[in-house]
């Protein structure tokens, strides 16, 4: 049966918007998209000038969910700025979305040096030849300056830079769309009141 057949009801769900994230995760870890793993995340500025971008989601637990970046990046001064963001993982293979808002925090320290070391070398190499969302003169700048890092670090190991590391976003509200037919989509909505997870339908 294809997926517009089904119906996601309040009923049906996981009572816990992780375990349900988990369900259809892995659905589509399970599929043979590329970058299953990719996610849109929005961030505003101080004063509400919205940007959008696609990152990786690289851990989730019932605290949230983690990606890595440039704390220096445009995304980054965001969040520093204004900790509130969202998820949009939209999937129209399976004919689902998910959308997660909350607040971003940085991970610990330790949470991204070891991440940081699970990484390609020459990714590693690239975190610190790339001033991210910087102005730069042209291509070949860029690999020169990855031609000297490269040198620099051909004979040891590659710390990882203060400037990068990891974000957990923490929902405060999860929205599961599920497509239907005649544009009668299902749309189940979590919003965390107190410690309780309050699950709503809305209209589509």
């Amino acid at each position: 049966m294809n997926k517009r057949d089904y119906i996601l009801s309040e009923n049906s769900v996981d009572p816990n918007p992780f375990s349900q994230f988990e369900k259809w995760y892995k659905d589509r870890l399970a599929s043979d998209i590329s970058i299953p793993n990719s996610v849109s995340l929005g961030t505003a500025s101080l004063d509400g000038k919205v940007s959008v971008r696609t990152v990786l989601l690289k851990e989730y637990d019932n605290k949230g969910f983690v990606f890595f970046t440039n704390y220096n990046s445009k995304k980054g001064k965001h969040i520093q700025a204004n900790p509130n963001a969202t998820f949009l993982f939209y999937w129209p293979e399976s004919n689902r979305q998910i959308r997660i808002e909350g607040t971003v925090q940085r991970v610990t320290k330790k949470e991204s040096d070891s991440y940081f070391i699970t990484r390609p070398a020459e990714n590693n190499i690239s975190v610190w030849a790339s001033e991210q969302s910087s102005v730069i003169p042209d291509r070949k700048y860029l690999e020169n300056k990855f031609d000297y890092f490269r040198n620099k670090f051909e004979n040891e190991s590659i710390d990882r830079p203060p400037y990068w590391g990891g974000f957990r976003l923490n929902p405060i509200w999860f929205e599961f769309w599920q497509e239907g037919k005649h544009r009668l989509h299902d749309r189940i909505a979590y919003t965390l009141k107190g410690n309780i997870w309050k699950i709503e339908r809305l209209a589509p």
